[in-house]
């Protein structure tokens, strides 16, 4: 993987390990909520573009639609990156996170985020780590 890439995946693992100190949490703490919902969203950025690296540089396939998002995430399901459907639902989350101005999505997500969501997150870490052989405690 080139350099730009692994700095996204290192970025990826760095916030896949803060979201982790939200499970768990209590989610009625000051900061609690709305720190979750602002690195849930990151995480989950950083983790759709990671597949994108992923599906261009390994598999070979550049011309999958926009590269968008959801464009990824299909992409990433047919050559058996992902595996679960949910990643749907995440992406929905996500975006109805952007306009939570009032900490009522967030209220409403937090369990999916801190338990399903996670564990899908850290299965793609997983996996992603077979293609990025770095030591993730120096920061490269």
């Amino acid at each position: 993987m080139e350099e730009k890439s692994t700095k996204r995946y290192l970025s990826f693992c760095k916030s896949l390990d803060n979201l982790k100190l939200s499970c768990g949490a209590n989610p009625n703490e000051n900061f609690v909520l709305s720190g979750t919902a602002q690195t849930f969203n990151l995480t989950f950025d950083l983790a759709w573009k990671v597949m994108k690296d992923i599906i261009v540089s390994e598999y070979g396939i550049v011309d999958f639609a926009t590269g968008s998002p959801r464009d990824t995430l299909k992409t990433a399901y047919s050559v058996g990156l992902i595996s679960d459907d949910l990643w749907l639902q995440m992406l929905k989350v996500r975006n109805t996170l952007i306009h939570d101005y009032d900490g009522d999505v967030a209220k409403r997500y937090f369990k999916n985020i801190t338990e399903d969501f996670f564990e899908l997150l850290q299965q793609l870490r997983s996996k992603a780590e077979q293609w990025y052989q770095v030591d993730e405690s120096d920061g490269r």
